[in-house]
Protein backbone atom coordinates (compact mmCIF):
# COMPACT_ATOMS: atom_id res chain seq x y z
CA UNK A 1 0.00 0.00 0.00
CA UNK A 2 3.06 2.06 -0.33
CA UNK A 3 1.59 4.52 -3.00
CA UNK A 4 -1.73 5.34 -0.67
CA UNK A 5 1.19 6.85 1.51
CA UNK A 6 3.06 8.13 -1.07
CA UNK A 7 -0.26 9.52 -2.35
CA UNK A 8 -1.42 10.59 1.40
CA UNK A 9 2.01 12.62 1.51
CA UNK A 10 1.45 14.41 -1.77
CA UNK A 11 -1.78 15.82 -0.43
CA UNK A 12 -0.03 17.35 2.58
CA UNK A 13 2.69 18.70 0.52
CA UNK A 14 0.29 20.52 -2.05
CA UNK A 15 -2.06 21.70 1.32
CA UNK A 16 1.02 23.46 2.64
CA UNK A 17 2.46 24.92 -0.43
CA UNK A 18 1.06 28.32 -1.66
CA UNK A 19 2.80 29.21 -4.73
CA UNK A 20 5.68 31.41 -3.20
CA UNK A 21 8.40 29.98 -4.94
CA UNK A 22 9.24 27.69 -7.28
CA UNK A 23 7.37 24.01 -6.72
CA UNK A 24 10.58 22.19 -7.50
CA UNK A 25 12.51 24.01 -4.36
CA UNK A 26 10.16 23.39 -2.18
CA UNK A 27 9.38 19.84 -2.44
CA UNK A 28 13.33 19.84 -1.82
CA UNK A 29 12.87 22.07 1.69
CA UNK A 30 10.05 19.67 2.72
CA UNK A 31 12.17 16.19 2.30
CA UNK A 32 15.16 18.11 3.61
CA UNK A 33 13.20 18.56 6.90
CA UNK A 34 11.86 14.86 7.17
CA UNK A 35 14.49 12.15 6.15
CA UNK A 36 12.57 9.57 6.27
CA UNK A 37 11.76 9.31 2.42
CA UNK A 38 14.09 7.18 0.62
CA UNK A 39 14.25 8.39 -3.37
CA UNK A 40 12.04 6.31 -4.30
CA UNK A 41 9.66 7.94 -2.06
CA UNK A 42 10.80 11.18 -3.14
CA UNK A 43 10.28 10.74 -6.77
CA UNK A 44 7.13 9.32 -6.38
CA UNK A 45 5.13 12.02 -3.86
CA UNK A 46 6.97 14.86 -6.56
CA UNK A 47 5.58 13.13 -9.84
CA UNK A 48 1.99 12.67 -8.09
CA UNK A 49 2.40 16.69 -6.82
CA UNK A 50 3.43 17.52 -10.47
CA UNK A 51 0.05 15.47 -11.79
CA UNK A 52 -2.17 17.91 -9.70
CA UNK A 53 -0.90 20.48 -10.94
CA UNK A 54 -0.52 20.07 -14.20
CA UNK A 55 -4.69 19.76 -14.37
CA UNK A 56 -3.91 23.63 -14.30
CA UNK A 57 -7.36 24.95 -13.98
CA UNK A 58 -9.49 21.58 -14.71
CA UNK A 59 -11.69 20.05 -12.23
CA UNK A 60 -11.41 22.77 -9.90
CA UNK A 61 -14.40 20.90 -7.13
CA UNK A 62 -12.42 17.94 -6.84
CA UNK A 63 -10.79 17.11 -3.98
CA UNK A 64 -6.80 17.32 -3.50
CA UNK A 65 -6.71 13.54 -3.41
CA UNK A 66 -8.73 12.63 -6.59
CA UNK A 67 -7.87 15.33 -8.62
CA UNK A 68 -3.86 13.91 -7.95
CA UNK A 69 -5.63 10.63 -8.92
CA UNK A 70 -6.92 12.23 -11.81
CA UNK A 71 -3.96 13.88 -13.13
CA UNK A 72 -2.03 10.82 -12.67
CA UNK A 73 -4.34 9.17 -14.94
CA UNK A 74 -4.55 11.60 -17.67
CA UNK A 75 -0.70 12.22 -17.08
CA UNK A 76 0.25 8.65 -17.73
CA UNK A 77 0.85 7.21 -21.59
CA UNK A 78 0.76 3.38 -20.61
CA UNK A 79 -0.83 0.99 -17.34
CA UNK A 80 1.97 1.68 -14.44
CA UNK A 81 2.00 0.10 -10.56
CA UNK A 82 1.19 3.19 -9.07
CA UNK A 83 -2.09 3.91 -11.18
CA UNK A 84 -3.28 0.09 -10.57
CA UNK A 85 -3.22 0.48 -6.81
CA UNK A 86 -4.57 4.15 -6.67
CA UNK A 87 -7.19 3.50 -9.65
CA UNK A 88 -6.86 0.03 -11.01
CA UNK A 89 -10.22 0.85 -12.88
CA UNK A 90 -8.97 3.47 -14.98
CA UNK A 91 -5.41 1.84 -15.06
CA UNK A 92 -5.95 -0.82 -18.50
CA UNK A 93 -7.19 2.27 -20.19
CA UNK A 94 -4.05 4.79 -19.47
CA UNK A 95 -3.02 4.28 -22.98
CA UNK A 96 -6.20 5.66 -24.84
CA UNK A 97 -6.11 9.17 -26.25
CA UNK A 98 -6.31 11.64 -23.99
CA UNK A 99 -9.86 12.75 -24.89
CA UNK A 100 -11.34 9.54 -24.12
CA UNK A 101 -9.81 9.37 -20.74
CA UNK A 102 -11.20 12.64 -20.18
CA UNK A 103 -14.56 10.66 -20.68
CA UNK A 104 -13.47 8.90 -17.31
CA UNK A 105 -12.53 11.09 -15.16
CA UNK A 106 -16.12 13.25 -16.30
CA UNK A 107 -18.21 10.21 -15.81
CA UNK A 108 -17.15 9.85 -12.27
CA UNK A 109 -17.07 13.92 -11.43
CA UNK A 110 -19.36 16.87 -11.52
CA UNK A 111 -16.24 19.03 -11.35
CA UNK A 112 -16.76 21.68 -13.65
CA UNK A 113 -17.87 24.91 -12.17
CA UNK A 114 -20.56 25.13 -15.05
CA UNK A 115 -21.70 21.70 -14.80
CA UNK A 116 -20.54 20.74 -18.00
CA UNK A 117 -17.56 17.78 -18.39
CA UNK A 118 -14.47 18.69 -18.56
CA UNK A 119 -11.86 18.51 -21.13
CA UNK A 120 -8.21 19.46 -22.46
CA UNK A 121 -9.21 23.91 -22.65
CA UNK A 122 -10.58 23.45 -19.18
CA UNK A 123 -6.59 23.24 -18.07
CA UNK A 124 -5.68 26.61 -19.78
CA UNK A 125 -9.26 28.44 -20.48
CA UNK A 126 -7.89 32.04 -21.72
CA UNK A 127 -8.46 30.80 -25.14
CA UNK A 128 -9.51 34.44 -26.54
CA UNK A 129 -6.05 36.09 -24.86
CA UNK A 130 -3.33 33.60 -26.71
CA UNK A 131 -1.60 34.63 -29.44
CA UNK A 132 -2.23 34.12 -33.46
CA UNK A 133 -1.49 30.41 -34.73
CA UNK A 134 -1.74 28.61 -31.17
CA UNK A 135 -4.37 25.53 -31.25
CA UNK A 136 -6.55 25.77 -27.90
CA UNK A 137 -7.22 22.45 -27.35
CA UNK A 138 -3.36 21.05 -28.43
CA UNK A 139 -1.96 23.30 -26.32
CA UNK A 140 -3.78 22.73 -23.10
CA UNK A 141 -3.02 19.07 -23.38
CA UNK A 142 0.71 19.82 -24.10
CA UNK A 143 0.69 19.89 -20.24
CA UNK A 144 -0.60 16.92 -19.66
CA UNK A 145 3.08 15.62 -20.88
CA UNK A 146 6.64 16.18 -19.67
CA UNK A 147 9.03 18.43 -21.83
CA UNK A 148 12.24 17.02 -23.52
CA UNK A 149 15.76 18.49 -22.39
CA UNK A 150 16.99 19.95 -25.28
CA UNK A 151 20.80 20.82 -26.36
CA UNK A 152 22.23 22.58 -28.58
CA UNK A 153 25.62 21.02 -30.33
CA UNK A 154 27.82 23.93 -30.75
CA UNK A 155 29.53 24.64 -33.80
CA UNK A 156 32.49 22.06 -34.44
CA UNK A 157 31.40 19.43 -32.00
CA UNK A 158 28.48 17.34 -33.31
CA UNK A 159 30.51 14.62 -34.37
CA UNK A 160 31.62 14.69 -30.36
CA UNK A 161 28.54 15.20 -28.52
CA UNK A 162 27.26 12.17 -30.61
CA UNK A 163 29.88 10.19 -29.99
CA UNK A 164 29.64 10.93 -26.11
CA UNK A 165 26.16 10.65 -26.19
CA UNK A 166 26.25 7.14 -28.02
CA UNK A 167 28.78 5.85 -25.57
CA UNK A 168 27.02 6.71 -22.88
CA UNK A 169 24.13 4.68 -23.93
CA UNK A 170 21.65 7.90 -23.84
CA UNK A 171 18.34 7.64 -26.26
CA UNK A 172 17.82 11.01 -27.97
CA UNK A 173 16.81 12.58 -31.03
CA UNK A 174 17.35 15.31 -33.43
CA UNK A 175 14.42 17.48 -34.37
CA UNK A 176 16.28 19.81 -36.32
CA UNK A 177 20.27 20.21 -36.88
CA UNK A 178 22.31 20.65 -34.03
CA UNK A 179 19.62 20.31 -31.75
CA UNK A 180 19.66 17.40 -29.73
CA UNK A 181 16.13 16.03 -27.49
CA UNK A 182 16.74 13.88 -24.09
CA UNK A 183 14.58 12.49 -21.32
CA UNK A 184 14.27 15.57 -19.09
CA UNK A 185 16.05 13.22 -16.18
CA UNK A 186 19.09 12.70 -19.05
CA UNK A 187 22.25 13.55 -17.07
CA UNK A 188 23.65 15.30 -19.40
CA UNK A 189 26.32 17.14 -17.26
CA UNK A 190 28.22 13.83 -16.59
CA UNK A 191 28.47 13.10 -20.32
CA UNK A 192 29.66 16.37 -22.24
CA UNK A 193 31.35 19.36 -20.72
CA UNK A 194 28.23 22.10 -21.26
CA UNK A 195 28.33 25.13 -22.41
CA UNK A 196 32.01 24.33 -23.77
CA UNK A 197 30.05 21.60 -25.81
CA UNK A 198 26.88 21.51 -26.20
CA UNK A 199 24.22 24.21 -24.23
CA UNK A 200 20.98 23.88 -22.25
CA UNK A 201 18.47 25.30 -24.39
CA UNK A 202 15.32 24.88 -25.15
CA UNK A 203 14.23 23.89 -29.25
CA UNK A 204 12.16 27.32 -29.36
CA UNK A 205 14.96 29.30 -28.06
CA UNK A 206 17.60 27.84 -30.44
CA UNK A 207 14.98 28.91 -32.93
CA UNK A 208 15.93 32.37 -31.85
CA UNK A 209 19.20 31.53 -34.20
CA UNK A 210 16.92 31.88 -37.36
CA UNK A 211 16.57 35.64 -36.19
CA UNK A 212 19.65 36.19 -36.03
CA UNK A 213 21.16 35.27 -39.33
CA UNK A 214 23.74 37.56 -40.71
CA UNK A 215 22.17 37.84 -44.06
CA UNK A 216 19.08 38.96 -42.56
CA UNK A 217 21.37 41.42 -40.33
CA UNK A 218 23.28 42.44 -42.83
CA UNK A 219 25.39 42.33 -40.13
CA UNK A 220 29.79 42.25 -40.80
CA UNK A 221 31.84 40.78 -38.35
CA UNK A 222 32.40 42.24 -35.24
CA UNK A 223 28.46 43.62 -35.05
CA UNK A 224 27.70 45.73 -32.13
CA UNK A 225 25.17 43.33 -30.12
CA UNK A 226 23.76 44.34 -26.92
CA UNK A 227 21.78 41.78 -24.82
CA UNK A 228 19.94 43.72 -22.93
CA UNK A 229 17.83 41.36 -20.17
CA UNK A 230 20.53 38.70 -20.52
CA UNK A 231 19.67 36.23 -17.81
CA UNK A 232 22.62 33.59 -17.87
CA UNK A 233 23.56 34.13 -21.66
CA UNK A 234 22.21 31.55 -23.49
CA UNK A 235 20.58 34.29 -26.09
CA UNK A 236 24.10 35.97 -26.23
CA UNK A 237 26.09 32.34 -27.13
CA UNK A 238 23.68 31.65 -29.67
CA UNK A 239 24.38 34.62 -31.21
CA UNK A 240 28.31 34.60 -30.80
CA UNK A 241 28.04 31.08 -32.76
CA UNK A 242 25.63 32.52 -35.46
CA UNK A 243 27.46 35.55 -36.20
CA UNK A 244 30.72 34.53 -35.04
CA UNK A 245 33.06 37.10 -32.78
CA UNK A 246 30.53 39.53 -31.95
CA UNK A 247 31.43 43.03 -30.02
CA UNK A 248 29.37 41.94 -26.80
CA UNK A 249 27.79 43.82 -24.05
CA UNK A 250 25.13 41.97 -21.73
CA UNK A 251 23.16 43.35 -18.81
CA UNK A 252 20.67 42.29 -16.09
CA UNK A 253 18.71 43.53 -13.33
CA UNK A 254 20.62 42.29 -10.03
CA UNK A 255 24.64 41.37 -10.01
CA UNK A 256 23.71 38.11 -9.31
CA UNK A 257 22.51 37.14 -12.05
CA UNK A 258 25.71 38.84 -14.04
CA UNK A 259 27.90 36.89 -12.13
CA UNK A 260 26.01 33.26 -13.09
CA UNK A 261 26.64 34.69 -16.92
CA UNK A 262 30.05 35.32 -16.31
CA UNK A 263 30.61 31.65 -15.29
CA UNK A 264 28.70 30.43 -18.04
CA UNK A 265 30.57 32.57 -20.64
CA UNK A 266 34.43 31.37 -19.11
CA UNK A 267 32.88 28.08 -19.70
CA UNK A 268 31.73 28.55 -23.42
CA UNK A 269 35.12 30.34 -23.89
CA UNK A 270 33.73 33.92 -24.18
CA UNK A 271 36.27 35.81 -23.09
CA UNK A 272 35.58 39.60 -24.61
CA UNK A 273 32.74 40.97 -23.62
CA UNK A 274 31.19 44.37 -21.32
CA UNK A 275 29.15 43.93 -18.03
CA UNK A 276 26.90 46.18 -16.04
CA UNK A 277 23.76 45.95 -13.97
CA UNK A 278 20.56 47.97 -14.94
CA UNK A 279 16.95 48.45 -14.18
CA UNK A 280 15.60 48.86 -17.79
CA UNK A 281 12.04 49.12 -15.97
CA UNK A 282 13.75 52.45 -14.48
CA UNK A 283 13.61 55.01 -16.87
CA UNK A 284 16.15 57.00 -14.12
CA UNK A 285 18.69 53.51 -14.73
CA UNK A 286 22.01 54.59 -16.46
CA UNK A 287 23.08 52.53 -19.28
CA UNK A 288 26.28 51.96 -19.92
CA UNK A 289 26.66 51.73 -23.53
CA UNK A 290 30.00 53.29 -24.95
CA UNK A 291 28.81 52.80 -28.66
CA UNK A 292 25.22 52.38 -29.98
CA UNK A 293 24.40 49.05 -30.55
CA UNK A 294 23.56 47.74 -33.79
CA UNK A 295 21.43 44.96 -32.70
CA UNK A 296 19.83 44.62 -29.56
CA UNK A 297 18.23 41.41 -28.28
CA UNK A 298 15.31 41.79 -25.56
CA UNK A 299 14.07 38.51 -24.09
CA UNK A 300 12.15 40.45 -21.92
CA UNK A 301 10.42 39.43 -18.78
CA UNK A 302 7.15 38.05 -19.29
CA UNK A 303 4.38 35.63 -17.75
CA UNK A 304 6.56 32.81 -19.13
CA UNK A 305 3.33 31.23 -20.37
CA UNK A 306 4.95 29.42 -23.34
CA UNK A 307 7.70 27.41 -20.40
CA UNK A 308 4.47 26.56 -17.69
CA UNK A 309 4.52 22.83 -18.83
CA UNK A 310 7.74 22.53 -17.19
CA UNK A 311 6.73 24.59 -14.11
CA UNK A 312 2.80 23.44 -13.97
CA UNK A 313 2.39 24.99 -10.77
CA UNK A 314 2.65 28.72 -12.16
CA UNK A 315 -0.31 27.87 -14.33
CA UNK A 316 -1.91 26.45 -11.27
CA UNK A 317 -1.63 29.54 -9.47
CA UNK A 318 -2.35 32.05 -12.28
CA UNK A 319 -4.22 35.27 -12.19
CA UNK A 320 -4.64 36.78 -15.46
CA UNK A 321 -4.13 40.18 -14.09
CA UNK A 322 -0.46 39.53 -14.28
CA UNK A 323 -0.94 39.69 -18.25
CA UNK A 324 -0.96 43.27 -18.18
CA UNK A 325 1.37 44.34 -15.35
CA UNK A 326 3.53 42.24 -17.97
CA UNK A 327 2.96 44.09 -20.52
CA UNK A 328 3.34 47.55 -18.62
CA UNK A 329 6.94 46.07 -17.83
CA UNK A 330 7.58 44.81 -21.61
CA UNK A 331 6.56 48.79 -22.61
CA UNK A 332 9.44 50.10 -20.18
CA UNK A 333 12.26 48.22 -21.10
CA UNK A 334 12.09 48.68 -25.17
CA UNK A 335 11.13 52.26 -24.33
CA UNK A 336 14.02 52.66 -22.67
CA UNK A 337 16.26 50.39 -24.52
CA UNK A 338 15.39 51.54 -28.37
CA UNK A 339 16.32 54.60 -27.98
CA UNK A 340 20.10 53.17 -27.59
CA UNK A 341 19.97 51.12 -30.80
CA UNK A 342 22.19 52.62 -33.78
CA UNK A 343 20.60 54.01 -37.30
CA UNK A 344 20.00 51.34 -39.23
CA UNK A 345 20.00 48.66 -36.42
CA UNK A 346 17.82 45.92 -35.62
CA UNK A 347 15.90 45.42 -32.40
CA UNK A 348 15.01 41.21 -31.50
CA UNK A 349 12.05 41.27 -29.04
CA UNK A 350 11.64 38.18 -27.17
CA UNK A 351 9.09 35.90 -25.03
CA UNK A 352 8.42 32.94 -23.85
CA UNK A 353 4.45 33.86 -23.52
CA UNK A 354 1.50 32.45 -25.44
CA UNK A 355 -0.25 35.92 -24.90
CA UNK A 356 -1.24 38.61 -27.74
CA UNK A 357 -1.03 41.11 -25.03
CA UNK A 358 2.85 40.11 -24.07
CA UNK A 359 3.54 39.54 -28.20
CA UNK A 360 1.76 41.40 -31.04
CA UNK A 361 0.12 44.20 -29.00
CA UNK A 362 3.87 44.82 -27.74
CA UNK A 363 5.48 44.76 -30.95
CA UNK A 364 2.46 47.20 -32.36
CA UNK A 365 3.55 49.74 -29.52
CA UNK A 366 7.05 49.48 -30.40
CA UNK A 367 5.86 49.87 -34.28
CA UNK A 368 3.99 53.31 -33.22
CA UNK A 369 6.24 54.68 -30.66
CA UNK A 370 9.72 54.09 -32.72
CA UNK A 371 8.81 53.56 -36.62
CA UNK A 372 10.90 50.24 -36.31
CA UNK A 373 9.51 48.22 -39.15
CA UNK A 374 9.06 44.84 -38.83
CA UNK A 375 11.48 42.36 -40.43
CA UNK A 376 10.28 38.81 -39.23
CA UNK A 377 8.19 37.86 -36.74
CA UNK A 378 6.99 34.37 -36.06
CA UNK A 379 5.24 32.33 -33.19
CA UNK A 380 7.64 29.48 -32.25
CA UNK A 381 5.13 26.60 -31.62
CA UNK A 382 6.93 24.19 -28.89
CA UNK A 383 3.65 22.75 -27.41
CA UNK A 384 3.72 19.89 -30.26
CA UNK A 385 7.65 18.85 -29.95
CA UNK A 386 7.36 18.63 -25.78
CA UNK A 387 9.10 22.01 -25.82
CA UNK A 388 8.42 25.66 -25.21
CA UNK A 389 6.35 27.86 -26.91
CA UNK A 390 7.67 31.36 -27.77
CA UNK A 391 7.51 34.77 -29.62
CA UNK A 392 10.08 36.49 -31.32
CA UNK A 393 10.07 39.59 -33.66
CA UNK A 394 12.98 41.20 -35.35
CA UNK A 395 12.40 45.00 -36.02
CA UNK A 396 14.82 47.44 -37.92
CA UNK A 397 15.04 50.96 -37.09
CA UNK A 398 15.59 53.05 -40.13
Amino acid sequence: MKFFAHLNTAVQVIGQYKGQQPFGIFIKDFFRQDKKYGSRDRKNISHLCYCYFRLGKGYPLLTVEERIVAGLFLCSATPNEMLAQLKPAWNDQAGLPVEEKFSFVNAVSSSSASGAPDAAPAIFPWKDALSAGIDHEAFSGSFLVQPHLFLRIRPGKEKMVQQKLDGAGISYGMPAPHCIALANASKIDEVIRLNKEGVIQDYSSQRVGEFLQPELLAAAPGVRVWDCCAASGGKSILAWDVLGSIDLTVSDIRESIIANLKKRFAEAGITKYRSFVADLGDPQATLQLPVSPQLIIADVPCSGSGTWSRTPEQLYYFEPAAIARYRGLQQKIVSRVIEKLAPGGHFLYITCSVFREENEEVVSFIQQHFGLAIVKMELLRGYDQQADTMFAALLKKD
